[in-house]
């Protein structure tokens, strides 16, 4: 008999399936507390329960944590992680330390439906959406876990169209009896999906973070098909409603294109349709995938991009660049890894 995992159940799942065991009810507080403080990898470790009890859970449950099949490391200190699902299927996680900060780039989905022009994973197409527990367990399973300072939902997948699983995961980070994080310490990317994004503003305090890449609709509809379901002006102006002034920050997401959106007519198009809003620029630097003609543009295009939407009003950033020798795009490893299966399948 197939083991259900621990890992990714709330305080109230795992009081409900004690209950069930016949347990005492206090076990389940005993439970979280060595899943998500002391992160045990097994139930043996679970010491204070008694071995009866021990017993008891491993016949039907087990911690459900799984390390990763493979590593890259940059030698600027980035880590890609690749995990392999109960499925077969393979997704990334990005370990990315910069100076007193760690951040942890998490995926939410195997592929994705929304097949942006210019993302690797896109180009997989849709697979599966990963459960709670698959979403924690890339937190949970690698070494620099303890030194994590931030985790952002914007590896492989759109968090949006996996919300349940997402805002479960977000749940157990940010609870009393799970990680007890800030939620100014998640932020959550999304190209923009209405009811997701509502959703996820009433439900959680997370940061949001929006892929924006052209502020004209027509070319973001040709860079990312999802703006026909969902436009970037419907999205703004659901976001005027909230208060980002204060604890939960806005953001959005700009790859910079050369020759196709780093003029100075998007920059004053940005600044025209953000003003008023209480948000932030990302500027990035496009990481050249196979079969995509598209190219990143330099480095005094992107500061003369910055500081034109800082003068306006607008706050921008670059965002450094990171792990370019290890397959830098989100979705590369997983994809070469996919292929590689697959040829040696075939042979």
């Amino acid at each position: 008999m197939e083991k259900v995992p621990l890992l990714g159940k709330t305080l109230e799942e795992v009081q409900v399936l004690v209950r069930g065991l016949g347990m005492p009810a206090f076990t389940a507080k005993q439970i979280v507390s060595w899943l998500y403080d002391k992160k045990v990898t097994s139930i043996d470790e679970m010491t204070n329960l008694s071995l009866k009890n021990r017993e008891l859970l491993k016949e039907h449950y087990e911690v459900g944590a799984s390390a990763p099949v493979h590593e890259m490391r940059s030698v600027d200190g980035t880590v890609k992680y690749l995990f392999r699902t109960p499925e077969g299927d393979f997704i990334e996680s990005v370990y990315i330390p910069d100076n007193d900060r760690a951040t942890l780039c998490v995926s939410s989905q195997v592929g994705c439906k929304m097949n942006c022009l210019f993302c690797m994973t896109g180009k997989q197409g849709y697979t599966n959406s990963l459960t709670a527990t698959q979403i924690l367990n890339q937190i949970y399973s690698i070494p620099e876990r303890d030194t994590l300072t931030n985790v952002v939902f914007m590896g492989m997948g759109e968090p949006f169209d996996n919300l349940d699983a997402v805002l479960k995961a977000l749940t157990i980070l940010t609870s009393d009896y799970g990680y007890a994080w800030s939620p100014k310490r998640i932020t959550v990317s999304t190209v923009g999906l209405r009811k997701g994004m509502e959703r996820f503003l009433e439900e959680s305090d997370c940061h949001l973070a929006v892929s924006l890449h052209s502020p004209f609709p027509a070319q973001r509809r040709e860079l990312m098909p999802a703006e026909k379901a969902f436009s970037i002006m419907e999205m703004l102006e659901i976001l005027r409603r909230y208060d980002f002034s204060k604890q939960r920050r806005l953001s959005f997401e700009y790859i910079v294109f050369k020759g196709v959106n780093d003029s100075m007519i998007y920059a004053k198009e940005l600044v025209k349709i953000l003003r008023g809003l209480d948000c932030r620029v990302n500027l990035i630097r496009f990481h050249a995938i196979p079969g995509v003609d598209l190219e990143g543009t330099d480095m005094d295009s992107m500061l003369a991009f910055r500081d034109y939407l800082t003068q306006h009003g607008v706050f921008a950033t670059i965002r450094a660049s990171r792990g370019e020798d290890i397959f830098a795009a989100c979705g590369m490893l997983s994809t070469a890894k996919q292929q590689a299966e697959k040829k040696q399948t075939e042979n």
